[in-house]
């Protein structure tokens, strides 16, 4: 199929494997993969989380969440323990390995500069705009389902 003939979805789709292949290959000589990246992006900015918002905030599934948090664990960069209130649940936090290693990590904020600088800002908004419409869109068709 040629380019031009290519939907908006499908677009949005390469660019985002685009950008996350360069997220990964900059993170591989940290033994990181993208998804591990954002659990540690949100604990070192959000502070300790419970694991189910954790799941809700990066809109992860219950099993996938488990797998990256035992991942982290295992590798000593998050600890898990259980919540004061709620005994049941599990409050995540990065250990000190987790937290030395963060700052140890690249700033990634180049992936964006070499995707967008040089857009007119009109037009990041206008995609933005659209996008989040369309998501939207979607996600009340999905609930309907």
């Amino acid at each position: 199929m040629q380019d031009e003939h290519l939907t908006v979805g499908a677009w949005t789709k390469r660019c985002y494997f685009a950008g996350r292949a360069v997220m990964d290959a900059t993170l591989r000589p940290y033994d990181l993969g993208s998804t591990q990246w954002y659990v540690l992006w949100h604990l070192a900015n959000s502070g300790p989380t419970v694991q189910r918002d954790l799941g809700r905030a990066l809109e992860l599934e219950r099993a996938t969440l488990s797998g990256i948090i035992a991942t982290l664990v295992r590798k000593d960069l998050v600890q898990q323990t259980s919540d004061g209130e709620d005994q049941r649940q599990r409050l995540l936090s990065l250990t000190s390995s987790g937290e030395a290693l963060w700052r140890e990590l690249p700033d990634l904020s180049f992936i964006h500069q070499a995707a967008f600088d040089g857009i007119a800002e009109t037009d990041l908004a206008t995609t933005i705009r659209v996008l989040r419409l369309a998501t939207e869109r979607l996600q009340t068709l999905s609930r309907k389902a």
